[in-house]
């Protein structure tokens, strides 16, 4: 099976590696630098917890032309980076895009594509359960258990799930299928944002965190009105079981982060704050609906903003 997987980074590249794995003709769209390390020394990945080295040879292309077919395209970046890929996907002839990563406009990506395309498109969206950092010599240090992706469409149906399920039929790669994908990527940003920021205001110090308990508590706080907020717009949350102990364990929570920033590779998981403000800009349309008082996500807001802004 021909598969684009368009963004080269450590997300893309286990993905990249995994369908690879799986017997499939796979092209990695990358540019500069990130082109040449591919070309020159393969794909070459560090897993982490499984202590071992891959190294795969994927063909590199630096543009997409319209003509260009393929039976399945993973675009895989960060949420601030989407639009600038939006015209280019529209342009090309591939019919089923995969939108991978955090994203607070799903359904504005899906109706741009849908409306300027030439073709007809089926357009999903997932979220890849890992994380990592790539170094500056090419290598990905891959953090995860298994791989895995949650996904779905905006729609409840998924008419490509044959395809999806051949691509990665011989790895192993689980395809969990969420059938409100919207509402779940959502309630992941109502997770990632306030983690996110209080990794920024330390520098990324995660020791530093990990000693701030007025920080993540407060950042507990975050989570439970970010949640507040997406129920009185009607949105599901997803996944229930995970919003309900972050709303009724807090203490239990807090423990929890409290070790996970502790843990030594917690600082190895790369992370853009250029995409939380992207997040956090998105996520004050949905306030504005909701008409609902957020005092401590505002207040993290304009703390972290105030740093970013600098």
């Amino acid at each position: 099976m021909r598969i684009l997987i368009f963004g080269a980074g450590v997300l893309g590249g286990y993905l990249a590696h995994a369908l690879v794995r799986g017997g499939n003709d796979v092209t990695v769209l990358a540019r500069g630098k990130r082109a040449e390390q591919l070309k020159k020394d393969g794909l070459v990945i560090r897993h982490y917890f499984q202590r071992k080295t891959t190294v795969d040879e994927v063909k590199v292309i630096e543009t997409l032309q319209s003509d260009d077919l393929y039976d399945l395209v993973f675009v895989v970046m960060k949420y601030n980076d989407f639009p600038a890929v939006l015209p280019i996907l529209a342009e090309n002839q591939s019919r089923n895009i995969i939108l991978v990563g955090n994203n607070a406009d799903a359904h504005g990506m899906r109706d741009f594509l849908l409306e300027k395309s030439a073709v007809e498109k089926n357009v999903l969206f997932g979220f890849q359960l890992s994380g990592g950092l790539r170094e500056a010599g090419g290598r990905i240090i891959c953090i995860r258990g298994g791989g895995q992706m949650v996904l779905g469409s905006l729609d409840g149906e998924i008419p490509i799930k044959p395809l999806l399920e051949n691509a990665f039929k011989h790895v192993k790669y689980k395809l969990a299928y969420e059938e409100d994908m919207d509402a779940w990527l959502k309630s992941h940003i109502v997770l990632i944002v306030p983690l996110n920021s209080a990794s920024y205001l330390y520098d990324g110090d995660l020791k530093k965190v990990a000693k701030d308990k007025k920080l993540l508590k407060q950042a507990i706080t975050v989570m439970d009105e970010g949640f507040q907020l997406l129920e009185k717009l009607g949105y599901t949350l997803a996944p229930a079981n995970q919003a309900k102990v972050i709303q009724k364990h807090r203490q239990v929570v807090y423990y929890g982060l409290k070790i996970y920033h502790s843990l030594p590779f917690a600082n190895l998981v790369d992370g853009s704050f250029g995409e939380i403000a992207a997040l956090f800009d998105s996520f004050a349309k949905l306030k504005q609906q909701s008409n609902l008082a957020t005092p401590n996500w505002d207040e993290f807001e304009q703390r972290t903003m105030a740093k970013f802004n600098k």
